[in-house]
Formats: C-alpha cells, sequence, structure tokens
C-alpha cells in the first residue's frame, strides 16, 4: 500500500512539473506587463496607455482612443459606473457562459498599429481572440488577469520613427 502511495505521489509530482514545463515555455519570448498609466500625449493629443515591466523596468506606450483609456482609467481607479461599460459587460456575459479570461498578449506592432490576442477558456477549452490592445487591456484589468508583452513588440518599437512621443515608441 505504501509503495502505490509512492508511485501516486511520484505521477502527481512529474505530471505537475511537466504543466509547469509547459507553463514556463508557452512564456517564453513574452514579458509580463502592468498597467502603470494612462495619459494624453500633448503632442498627438491622443491618450497613451504606459505599460511597464513586472520584472525590469521597461516601459510599452501605446497609442488609443478615448474611449478605451476611459474604460482602463476607470478600473485604474477604481471608480465605479451607475451602469457596466462594454467591458465589464463582456465580463458578465462571459461569467454566465462559464468562460473565463485567463491572459492577455501584446503580439506585434505592424504599420504603427499594435496587436493583442485575449486568451480565454470554455469548458476547458482553450481558445485566442484576436483584439485591440485597449481592449484587451481594459478586460484583463478588469478581469484581473495578467498582462504580456512579445519580445518582438519592443524589438519593433524601438525601429518606429517618430521621437520619443510618436505613436509605436518605447519610452
Amino acid at each position: 500500500m505504501e509503495s502505490l502511495r509512492i508511485l501516486l505521489l511520484a505521477i502527481l509530482l512529474l505530471a505537475h512539473l511537466e504543466i509547469k514545463s509547459l507553463a514556463a515555455a508557452q512564456l517564453a519570448g513574452v514579458v509580463e506587463m502592468k498597467v502603470k498609466t494612462v495619459v494624453i500625449d500633448p503632442n498627438a493629443q491622443s491618450p497613451v496607455v504606459v505599460l511597464e515591466g513586472v520584472a525590469a523596468k521597461e516601459f510599452l506606450p501605446i497609442w488609443i482612443d478615448i474611449p478605451e483609456a476611459r474604460a482602463i482609467s476607470l478600473e485604474i481607479e477604481q471608480v465605479k459606473t451607475p451602469r457596466p461599460l462594454t467591458h465589464d459587460l463582456f465580463l458578465t456575459l462571459f461569467g454566465r457562459l462559464k468562460v473565463s479570461v485567463t491572459k492577455v498578449v501584446i503580439t506585434d506592432l505592424r504599420n504603427h498599429t499594435y496587436y493583442a490576442t485575449v486568451y480565454l477558456t470554455a469548458g476547458g477549452t482553450p481558445m485566442e481572440i484576436d483584439s485591440r490592445p485597449s481592449d484587451a487591456i481594459a478586460l484583463a484589468i478588469r478581469a484581473k488577469v495578467p498582462v504580456f508583452a512579445e519580445e518582438r513588440v519592443f524589438e519593433k518599437s524601438e525601429r518606429v520613427p517618430g521621437g520619443p512621443s510618436g505613436p509605436g515608441d518605447r519610452i
């Protein structure tokens, strides 16, 4: 009986290690970020959500539209609105459909436009949905899930012309 218990513990330990190594492999090439702030770019007169690296002090500014800036800012400041905003509505809908947001990844920067993917699970089935980064970030902070940026986004943002205050540049 004792040997069976040891065998089961060993199997569980190996499964746990395999899951951890799989998770680490899936995170290779990405940087975990947190939403630092939303500011107005004085040159472009446009809102900018500033992401900050969790492990290292690297910043990624993403120029966004006013409604999404408001949605992100209200959640950062923990302001409750009298009626649900679109992102709140989606999370309510997800909850009722037993869908969970698991993470958000800023995946690319092409022609001064950022791209993101929202990762979901429904009934144990993982799903990926293309999204604007601003919507993905607004969902992530409401769902309290991590936000990541792929390394290539940083590499591309450093090559975008326009100076330190231009869209796509890294602060």
